[in-house]
């Protein structure tokens, strides 16, 4: 009996600890996952970008299939490719903040972090004259010190729906990106690409089979602070 109390109990912690993300966006939410919305709306979101060849080449397919995007870029590289970040803005996407350099929390100080983002914010807006509304920590990474800087700061944490982690950065293959947005779709999902710095070719590829797949079934790609505006309104208690 206490064998099996004790595996009831681990299946119950498992089951809170991988279903917690999942919960959707809701006015007062401190970190977004997804949003709540009976609209066909996804975010697609780029991270660590600019990338000087394969971000083009997104821009150019997201273009195609008019489907707004969210970029979290870096600092340091949109200083390096600041006309590309000029194009997102120009092209109506959304660039958002995430870090100077991609420091993970776990390897750097609250202070350090703060430092980055604060930098990046302003590399951004002196680049792109946006002031960037969104941020997205390196690896996932957040705690108690970065909720109350976004509070401070008034921006907010965005991280991803955690079953359209698509992993294209360890190039798993067209196919299978493809199928991990597709096999699990809902309305108000955060799906989790990549523009970093290297071969970025599947992440375009299976792009360029998404988007029409996607929009045919009716599907709008919108920017994450869209999405998270068209959260479905709860119901007067």
């Amino acid at each position: 009996m206490i064998r099996l109390l004790g595996y009831l109990g681990l299946l119950l912690l498992c089951f809170t600890v991988t279903a917690s993300p999942t919960a959707a966006a809701k006015p007062d939410s401190e970190v977004v996952w997804k949003v709540d919305t009976d609209q066909k709306l996804v975010a697609l979101t780029f991270d660590d970008g600019p990338n000087p060849v394969y971000t083009p080449a997104i821009l150019d397919v997201l273009r195609q299939y008019d489907a707004k995007a969210t970029f979290f870029v870096l600092g340091k590289r949109v200083l390096l490719y600041p006309e590309i970040a000029i194009r997102e803005i120009n092209e109506g996407h959304e660039i958002a903040n995430h870090t100077f350099d991609h420091h993970f929390l776990k390897n750097v100080s609250p202070e350090i972090l703060k430092q980055e983002i604060e930098q990046t914010r302003e590399i951004i807006f002196e680049v792109t004259e946006q002031l960037p509304q969104v941020f997205r920590p390196p690896g996932g990474f957040y705690d108690k010190a970065l909720l109350d800087l976004a509070r401070e700061e008034k921006f907010t944490v965005v991280m991803w729906s955690w079953y359209q982690d698509t992993r294209d950065w360890k190039k798993p293959g067209v196919d299978k990106i493809v199928n991990t947005v597709r096999s699990n779709l809902h309305n108000g999902d955060i799906i989790l690409f990549h523009d970093m710095e290297g071969d970025c070719s599947q992440t375009v590829e299976a792009l360029k089979k998404l988007l029409p797949d996607l929009k045919q079934q009716g599907y709008q790609f919108v920017t994450v602070t869209d999405l998270i505006s068209k959260v479905k309104k709860q119901p007067a208690s």
